[in-house]
């Protein structure tokens, strides 16, 4: 249904929670505009329907434009998920002009001083305000993006408000998923018990204040709940992610598991990548599961729960996901919450392979 195109591992900000992998993508590796191309009209053929461009920070590529065009003339959906900081308003008449349906705008804070700490990058915040201004003018559809944790929770009736007030049609509230950077960083993102009550308090008043003219969507952490959520509706099923070098993969962090040789866009062609590629299948469908999870009835509602947290929480990518209640492992997930410290120790923050020039 959908395909994630990583563009670029590039980016001005070093976000402690990023979903790119600790071993990033060096520019010399991306693809190039031509390989995309190609790879957007198999997509479509395919039968995606969504496209989301991403990073990194996609706009470090100067053929955004061409891309969003090419991919509008593939017929397919154009997302753009962007920190904003290098979006100007010619850059956004052109990418309106070029196609794009939708522009995702990702905040850390509705506080300017706490967001660039968060973010790494003195300035992006005001820089991030401007491109919500000029995304509206160019008629840009427009959604907001809080990825929260213990460090911002307390800001999402304020982050709610000033997404408002910027005309997005939708605000995203999505907790920190832990792998990657996140799980490095976990000490000083994870929520407790009663920040997670009081955040979803503040999403539901939100809601209510908000109602008619913003959409709120609201994505809980795994780590307190009792049944697994289904990673990327399921291994396989439903969604593709290409890094920024070519490789596809079922989600972003499945090079994280060990044993599973993913291939490249360069060497296959992307139809038989989803159909016939042994790592695609690994764990596809319900044959994989333990005993428990193949028994359950919940088993084709979450497809087993996210591989990777089960690598990272137990050990195992093929045990059952640790959130579960019935995993023999589930203690786990209660002792990381337990052991939070009090007091968040500092960032790790990311560390990109090349700085985004301003103006991209």
């Amino acid at each position: 249904m959908s395909l994630l195109a990583e563009l670029t591992h590039r980016c001005p900000l070093s976000c402690p929670y990023c979903s790119n992998p600790l071993t990033l993508d060096a520019p010399a590796g991306e693809l190039s505009t031509a390989e995309w191309c190609d790879l957007f009209d198999q997509a479509a053929a395919l039968g995606v329907l969504q496209l989301h461009l991403s990073g990194g920070e996609p706009m470090a590529r100067r053929d955004l434009p061409a891309l969003v065009s090419h991919a509008a003339r593939a017929g397919l959906y154009t997302n753009l998920i962007t920190s904003g900081v290098h979006l100007t308003a010619d850059r956004a008449r052109e990418l309106a002009a070029a196609g794009l349906d939708h522009l995702q705008l990702s905040f850390q804070h509705a506080d300017a001083a706490e967001a660039d700490r968060i973010g790494g990058m003195r300035g992006a915040h005001g820089r991030k305000l401007e491109a919500a201004a000029h995304a509206r003018a160019a008629g840009i559809p427009l959604t907001v993006n809080l990825v929260v944790h213990r460090q911002n929770i307390g800001a999402i009736a304020a982050v709610a408000a000033m997404a408002a007030a910027l005309g997005a049609g939708r605000l995203e509230v999505a907790h920190v998923q832990y792998y990657g950077w996140g799980l490095l960083n976990r000490a000083s993102l994870l929520p407790d018990a009663a920040e997670l009550a009081a955040a979803t308090a503040a999403v539901e008043a939100a809601r209510a204040a908000h109602a008619g003219r913003m959409l709120i969507d609201y994505v809980t952490p795994d780590y307190h709940a009792d049944r697994p959520k289904p990673c990327m509706g399921g291994w396989g099923r439903r969604f593709l992610n290409i890094t920024p070098s070519g490789r596809a993969l079922p989600c972003h962090a499945a090079e994280t598991i060990p044993g599973l040789d993913f291939p490249s866009v360069r060497d296959q062609a992307l139809a038989a990548i989803w159909r016939d590629d042994p790592a695609f299948h690994r764990f596809r469908g319900t044959e994989w599961m333990p005993d428990t999870c193949r028994s359950c009835d919940r088993r084709e509602l979450d497809w087993g729960g996210c591989r990777c947290q089960a690598l990272a929480l137990a050990g195992d990518a093929a045990a059952m996901d640790p959130v579960c209640g019935r995993s023999d492992r589930h203690h786990v997930v209660r002792a990381a919450v337990a052991d939070r410290p009090g007091l968040p120790p500092p960032f790790r923050y990311r560390q990109a392979p090349g700085r985004v020039a301003a103006g991209g």
